[in-house]
């Protein structure tokens, strides 16, 4: 998939752009009395009445929030973006336009923040979610028996990378007047473009790839949608939701370098997937750019790579997966992802323990699962660490080799 040129607004002289042109322009601002190459961090709670720029106070707006929404709307050639303190900010901001009797028709493997927000504290209001394998076509009719308020996916899944046909899907629910989310966090922007594909919102853990340097937490709502614009403005002020003007201006920082990133991530991640198929340990690999992949067609269609994540379910039990993780010298054990360093996580007791055993175990999120998160490292250290916690488990490995990074 090649990415779109979007328009970089305020008084860029780059027109239609390139995506890193963009990234590295389109944030920047307010520098007219200091020629500041990069903005400052406006640490201000308030703003002096009647401020040329309409400031007021920094719940409802923020130059650190406004240039963080230039650059991810830019990113994704999107009319407008609303920042958020998180990721499950920007979910719960989306979900607070429901009322009680909606119904959200969704991906049956979500983040699990996801699934406990929807089960635990919307469900409360009379929010009914209907979850679903999108990815199975014959299941896209419950768009239409439902006609829910809200479709929502996540493409790929987490942690099951799972990749979800967004224009088919999308299609589908416009028959029925009914918006489409997707969490575009595992693809970022520069991956995956959910709007073109036809979706109406997209959301972003920005603190993932879009930051990349796992310093801070943010999150964003993109949309082409002006009257779903309003209603994120209003969420992020009326229920507290915005970021600091410091974690803005971090992810800020850190969309300038997401292009250098992402393909770093996604080749490192494509080259360990293919080495860890042919392991003994392994009974499994997914990752979307393997041929192996059941959505790999689908996946080469509609992302420019895989990414750097990587689903691995290793042939031992639950004391050799703490083993395994325990023996790892570059792959830390610890939540999150889309950091320049290498993460691994158990999802079964971390990301998805708020998830019941047998709900989690239905679609697939098993004990023996872990899941990769590749950083930047040089790729022949990777693989020689995975191949020593291989060994430290009893399995045993193949040859290492070293190929050009």
């Amino acid at each position: 998939m090649k990415a779109s040129k979007g328009q970089v607004t305020e008084g860029q002289n780059t027109g239609l752009a390139g995506f890193s042109t963009r990234a590295v322009h389109a944030g920047r601002g307010f520098n007219e009395n200091t020629g500041a190459v990069m903005p400052p961090v406006f640490l201000t709670s308030t703003f002096a009445a009647g401020n040329p720029e309409g400031f007021d106070y920094t719940r409802s707006g923020n130059p650190n929030f406004r240039l963080l929404d230039r650059t991810l709307a830019a990113l994704e050639g999107a009319l407008a973006c609303t920042s958020f303190a998180s990721g499950v900010s920007a979910i719960t901001a989306v979900a607070s336009t429901l009322k009680s009797g909606d119904v959200v028709l969704a991906e049956e493997n979500v983040y699990g923040c996801t699934y406990r927000l929807f089960d635990k504290v919307f469900a409360k209001f009379g929010v009914q979610t209907v979850y679903a394998d999108l990815s199975d076509q014959a299941n896209w009719s419950l768009i239409a028996r439902h006609r829910p308020a809200l479709v929502w996916l996540e493409s790929p899944t987490n942690p099951l990378l799972k990749v979800i046909d967004i224009g088919g899907i999308s299609e589908a629910s416009r028959s029925v007047h009914t918006p489409v989310l997707v969490d575009n966090t595992f693809a970022s922007p520069y991956l995956q473009l959910p709007l073109e594909l036809g979706a109406t919102l997209s959301l972003h853990s920005t603190t993932k790839y879009i930051n990349g340097h796992s310093d801070c937490l943010a999150g964003a709502v993109i949309t082409n949608d002006e009257e779903w614009h309003g209603r994120m403005i209003f969420a992020q002020k009326a229920l507290g939701l915005q970021p600091s003007p410091f974690d803005a201006w971090l992810t800020a920082r850190g969309a300038r370098t997401l292009a250098l990133r992402m393909e770093r991530h996604s080749r490192s991640a494509l080259d360990l997937a293919a080495w860890l198929e042919a392991q003994s340990a392994v009974k499994s690999v997914r990752y979307p750019f393997l041929p192996s992949h059941p959505q790999h067609a689908l996946a080469k269609r509609q992302m420019r790579a895989g990414s750097g994540l990587i689903l691995v379910e290793l042939d031992t039990d639950t004391d050799g997966v703490r083993a395994f993780c325990a023996a790892l010298e570059y792959f830390t054990l610890a939540e999150s992802l889309g950091g320049v360093e290498s993460l691994i996580s158990h999802p079964a007791t971390m990301t998805h323990a708020s998830v019941p055993r047998a709900v989690r175990e239905q679609v697939g999120i098993r004990d023996g699962l872990v899941r990769l998160s590749v950083g930047i490292e040089d790729v022949e250290d990777l693989r020689a660490d995975l191949a020593q916690a291989l060994d430290r488990v009893g399995r045993g490995t193949a040859a290492i080799g070293r190929v050009e990074d």
